[in-house]
């Protein structure tokens, strides 16, 4: 593929030792050797090395930086392209220099990950192979990373490619069967065969979607919401999730008057901790905007952490919040047990019925491991073996593979019932061409250039 050639800053704008600015495409060598003096020219330096010298400005002779250049050849580079990576120091100002001198010579401003999609469009990666390199620069945890990296690597290309395959050979044994009935050494494409192999393939595609939710808490985070009436230590236990002071903590009720959030890893899950002003009928007005977006978090959780006092008795306040939780996931947290207790902790039970119970201190710091290991057991049942598994963790194909399953499935339904096999091929080639859009084999451009557009520059 014919492309021009296209630069960026790949590093993060701001002071740092160094800063890279990144060039790929079949001119990147040749726009370099215009800026770059060193004891050779790059077109003469063998590929995959860092060469030292000097950025020059060619109208003015004037040294404009100190460098390291790394020199790729096509075809063993990221994008398959040429690329040229130019090691400058970290300096907003001189960084910035040297990136407007590639684009005098020659090169372009690359668009939102554009490095990626040319590895995609030069058929380096896939897909989802794209997806997961910046859901891996995304991760927060270790298992994030170690799951964006088995998809990097391929392990869900290889599993979708396989089930297409296999589709593929179903419909070549249909179309076989309805243009040469007549061959007797042509193996009979029956209602039965059709029904067995669809069932397999629906089998594979709903032991991918097991791991969904899983693999989708992974790569956005668990949204947690902390609740309970004001001043039962909401806050305080944000802090300590976090390990920073991020919450003010006072002894004031409706300290808190804005929904606060922060990303945590607890025990390899990441915890997307929303801490929220106290659900109460209030007359202050800004209090009362907090109250309204805390409503609107908890509807959206996919984990609330319900608050009580050990110091105050049981309140009609306490019994509403939980009339809002009790159908949802919840962990029941009984806080400031440091304090004399005035909680009737039988009477809490027999409210709460099976919902899991943490007794905690916060300002102890007491229970905050169990809290964080009743939050990973609820969620992943005690462990996540991501090395092992290939977990599917992106919306999109999620999405897509629920559409797999509900194609195959018909698929299934009309040969149980004995469809002419020509109208059972519509739906598995349909099941064939969803699969194929997980991997980009049969995405549209318009969505390939809405992907890469969420990317980071340089990237």
């Amino acid at each position: 593929m014919d492309l021009d050639t296209i630069t960026s800053i790949s590093t993060p704008m701001g002071e740092g030792a160094i800063g890279i600015v990144r060039m790929s495409g079949q001119d990147a060598v040749e726009i370099a050797d215009k800026l770059y003096k060193g004891k050779k020219q790059l077109k003469d330096v063998q590929t995959h090395t860092i060469n030292y010298g000097h950025i020059i400005d060619p109208e003015t002779d004037e040294v404009v930086e100190e460098v390291m250049v790394s020199v790729l050849r096509a075809p063993r580079t990221f994008t398959r392209e040429d690329i040229v990576e130019i090691n400058c120091h970290g300096g907003i100002l001189t960084i910035n220099r040297v990136l407007e001198l590639t684009m005098t010579h020659g090169a372009r401003i690359a668009e939102p990950g554009e490095y990626t999609k040319r590895a995609f469009l030069n058929g380096r990666i896939d897909l989802s192979q794209a997806e997961a390199v910046m859901d891996f620069i995304r991760s927060k945890t270790d298992r994030a990373s170690k799951v964006a990296m088995n998809q990097i690597e391929g392990r869900l290309s290889e599993l979708i490619k396989k089930e297409r395959q296999t589709i593929l050979e179903i419909l070549a044994q249909i179309e076989v069967n309805i243009d040469y009935p007549e061959y007797d050494d042509v193996e009979d494409a029956t209602s039965e065969f059709l029904v067995t192999q669809s069932k397999a393939i629906k089998k594979e595609i709903d032991a991918l979607l097991e791991t969904g939710q899983q693999g989708k808490i992974m790569r956005e985070g668990l949204s947690t919401v902390i609740v309970g009436k004001p001043n039962v230590g909401k806050s305080s236990m944000l802090n300590n999730l976090i390990q920073d002071n991020k919450a003010i903590v006072t002894e004031v009720a409706g300290t808190t008057r804005d929904v606060l959030e922060e990303y945590v890893n607890v025990r390899g899950v990441p915890l997307r901790l929303v801490d929220t002003a106290g659900i109460r009928d209030t007359e202050d007005i800004v209090e009362r905007i907090g109250v309204e977006r805390s409503r609107k978090a908890l509807s959206e959780a996919d984990l609330i952490l319900f608050v009580l006092n050990y110091n105050e008795a049981l309140t009609e306040e306490d019994r509403k919040l939980y009339e809002v939780v009790k159908n949802e996931d919840a962990i029941v947290i009984i806080n400031k047990t440091d304090l004399e207790q005035n909680l009737d902790l039988d009477e809490v039970k027999r409210m709460i019925g099976d919902m899991p119970l943490i007794e905690t201190s916060m300002l102890e710091q007491r229970g905050i491991d169990e809290l964080e290991i009743q939050i990973r057991d609820l969620f992943f049942g005690g462990d996540v073996q991501s090395q092992d598994m290939t977990y599917v963790s992106n919306s999109r194909h999620i999405s897509l593979l629920k559409q797999a399953r509900n194609s195959i499935q018909d698929a299934i339904d009309a040969a149980e019932m004995g469809v002419p096999m020509d109208m059972v091929q519509i739906d598995l080639t349909r099941t064939w061409e969803i699969l194929g859009e997980i991997i980009g084999e049969s995405a549209s451009e318009e969505l390939i250039d809405q992907l890469f557009s969420q990317f980071c520059l340089g990237k």
